[in-house]
């Protein structure tokens, strides 16, 4: 079956009007942002929505990216392309340019949304990883406000998220941090396609010492975030044993599921590889500079600042 079943369509002018369809048409309605989440599960009658809300006239007032008392915050209706091709982004955040980097094809990111992704919650999806590692905040307007949730809250499962029948996400904020720094790697049958395995990580670091990281993994079962990895790095000072042994946590706190795409061991095996390569690329980036090649050759010295 590739033809969604009947339904109603909606075109929305603004948020409030899109709020108030939703809450007029009830949980069967759903928002359509850039389509490349919603519309192929419509084709395959996973979803069923009984009414379609065009919100894409919306991307003028929730595209962007841009710096904001300490934070950097995206309208939900951003494109992936704006991601991959923000100055702020690659400069702050490099874990977004990493990832954008790796999802889909030019035609998908120049449609799909950082708001459609993170809705759809795919457990395959890249962003939903990056902004669990990077402790973005979601900001869900309905009818009474806006709340502001973290990704522990936000994100409920595969496919699921807090975002009620009759609300709309409308940003992501994503907080700045002096001496951090994140990186993003995924491991895929062909370029553009969804992770079999992927890790994103983001380091803070204050005297040579991580005060905070977050390790989060995607397409591997389990919590979205990896909390017994993060806090064996809590306190430590970096080095090659201490992500050999942060990534062994991680791998063992997933649950990944045999299928097409590889094995549950194989996708623990990546899942420990790809948590320990982003730990270091994500600790270069905070510091600033390369890491130092012990004369032996038995691996990394990371500066004390």
């Amino acid at each position: 079956m590739q033809v969604p079943a009947p339904f109603d369509y909606e075109r929305a002018t603004s948020v409030e009007h899109a709020i108030a369809l939703l809450e007029e048409l009830g949980p069967g309605a759903r928002l359509l942002a850039g389509g490349h989440s919603l519309l192929p599960m419509m084709k395959l009658r996973l979803a069923v929505p009984e009414f379609v809300i065009d919100i894409d006239s919306l991307a003028g007032e929730l595209g962007y990216v841009r710096e904001h008392n300490g934070e950097v915050r995206i309208g939900a209706m951003t494109r992936h392309r704006d991601l991959l091709e923000s100055e702020l982004l690659a400069r702050r955040l490099q874990i977004f340019t990493d990832a954008e980097r790796v999802i889909a094809d030019p035609v998908v990111r120049s449609r799909g949304t950082i708001g459609g992704a993170l809705c759809q919650a795919d457990p395959s999806e890249d962003l939903s990883a990056v902004c669990a590692a990077v402790g973005a905040r979601m900001v869900i307007r309905g009818r009474a406000g806006e709340r502001v949730l973290g990704m522990r809250e936000f994100h409920r499962g595969p496919y699921r998220t807090a975002v009620e029948p009759a609300e709309m996400l409308v940003e992501v904020r994503v907080p700045l941090r002096p001496g951090s720094g994140s990186a993003y790697e995924k491991v895929d049958r062909r370029v553009g396609d969804w992770a079999v395995v992927a890790a994103g990580a983001s380091v803070e670091l204050d005297g040579g010492t991580i005060v905070n990281a977050g390790i989060a993994l995607a397409a591997v079962g389990g919590d979205i975030t990896a909390t017994a990895a993060e806090e064996a790095l809590a306190g430590r000072a970096p080095s090659d044993e201490l992500f050999v042994h942060a990534a062994a946590r991680a791998a063992d706190a997933c649950d990944p599921v045999s299928d097409q795409r590889g094995s549950a061991d194989y996708k623990r095996h990546c899942a420990g590889v790809l948590v320990e390569r982003v730990l270091r690329r994500a600790t270069v980036r905070a510091l600033g500079e390369s890491v130092i090649t012990s004369k032996d050759g038995g691996g990394g010295r990371w500066p004390a600042s």
